[in-house]
């Protein structure tokens, strides 16, 4: 059985999640550096079956691009090029950010743990999973 895999895709870190094979629970995967994205992917995509890629896209509140919408087009283009049968589809990722760290509230981290980047973005991603099969479960 096959996974989706969700990304948070940040400039400097990107936020990684994974379905189980069932697609059922959305569980962070670990965060990496941007620039080692498709190595990591190419490593990880030998051990397991991924069928789907989401993949957040940067919007304001109004719809339209924000500073980082560019460099998500152009992961999603190096995605594509090194991943070619496996899809690629664009979620709204608005809010995703502030809803890990409400969370991070919620499980009663330390503010020194909620200021981990790298923590937000791994939970951002999950965030993302979880909402994209929740929206196709019906």
């Amino acid at each position: 059985m096959s996974r989706i895999l969700s990304i948070d895709y940040g400039l400097k870190r990107t936020g990684i999640a994974v379905s189980d094979p069932l697609k059922i629970i959305a569980t962070g995967l670990t965060t990496v550096e941007s620039r080692q994205l498709i190595p990591f992917l190419k490593d990880y995509f030998l051990k397991e079956t991924v069928e789907l890629i989401i993949i957040g896209e940067p919007r304001n509140l109004d719809d339209s691009a924000t500073h980082a919408t560019p460099l998500v087009e152009k992961c999603i283009k190096a995605l594509q090029k090194n991943f070619p049968k496996v899809p690629v589809k664009k979620v709204d990722e608005r809010f995703t950010s502030k809803m890990a760290r409400d969370s991070m509230l919620e499980m009663g981290l330390k503010k020194m743990q909620r200021r981990n980047k790298a923590l937000v973005d791994e939970i951002a991603a999950t965030i993302l999973l979880q909402e994209y099969m929740r929206s196709i479960e019906g």
